[in-house]
């Protein structure tokens, strides 16, 4: 069974994905008019944050292993002065952990947020206890603020990171919020099976 991998993007960088992949920001093939949807402060933290690695966390590009995660909630109502982006304007990217090995691209993995102190990095070595290592019903669960699990919202957004830019081949799909963001996908050129329109994975 394969473990999904999402990334949330603007649609209008959907075009330089087609042509490019999933590219990093310090890429050479980086999208020059790339539309950003995320918290600039977190963005900065992450760029600046110094892993267990010796490398840093902007270094990598980086997926959750769910979808409907709490970002997406702070993106689609502009909370934490994250100006609010309407969710037919929001496509999750989707490739898998067995992709991203197939390609042969370098990659690390978290059992939470990777800001959070608490997160612990792993590797390459451990690739074969991540069903164990990542809390998937955390992943999956619908809310994450729990009086008896502080500790929830963390695990939830557990992340796999990937050093390198990502081909278009390794990208499964899109998954967006209604028809009318699917269809202007279609007019990109993507082959109408690549795109699926789910409203329940979003807010």
């Amino acid at each position: 069974m394969r473990t999904l991998l999402y990334r949330m993007t603007h649609i209008k960088n959907i075009p330089h994905i087609l042509s490019n992949g999933v590219t990093h920001s310090s890429s050479p093939r980086s999208n020059p008019d790339y539309v950003s949807i995320g918290d600039s402060t977190i963005i900065y933290k992450r760029t600046n944050r110094l892993l267990q690695n010796g490398k840093l966390l902007g270094s990598y590009i980086p997926f959750y292993f769910g979808y409907r995660m709490p970002m997406l909630f702070v993106i689609q109502n502009g909370l934490s002065n994250v100006n609010p982006t309407a969710p037919d304007d929001i496509v999750y990217c989707i490739t898998s952990v067995e992709k991203i090995i197939e390609h042969g691209l370098p990659y690390i993995f978290t059992n939470g947020h990777a800001v959070d102190g608490l997160t612990e990095l792993f590797g390459i070595n451990e690739i074969d206890y991540l069903q164990d290592i990542i809390d998937k019903q955390a992943i999956s669960a619908k809310y994450w603020k729990d009086e008896n699990d502080l500790d929830l919202k963390r695990r939830k957004e557990a992340e796999f990171l990937v050093e390198a830019d990502i081909p278009i081949t390794a990208i499964l799909g899109y998954v967006v919020f209604n028809s009318i963001a699917k269809n202007n996908l279609l007019t990109l050129g993507i082959n109408q099976n690549k795109v699926i329109a789910k409203p329940n994975y979003y807010f």
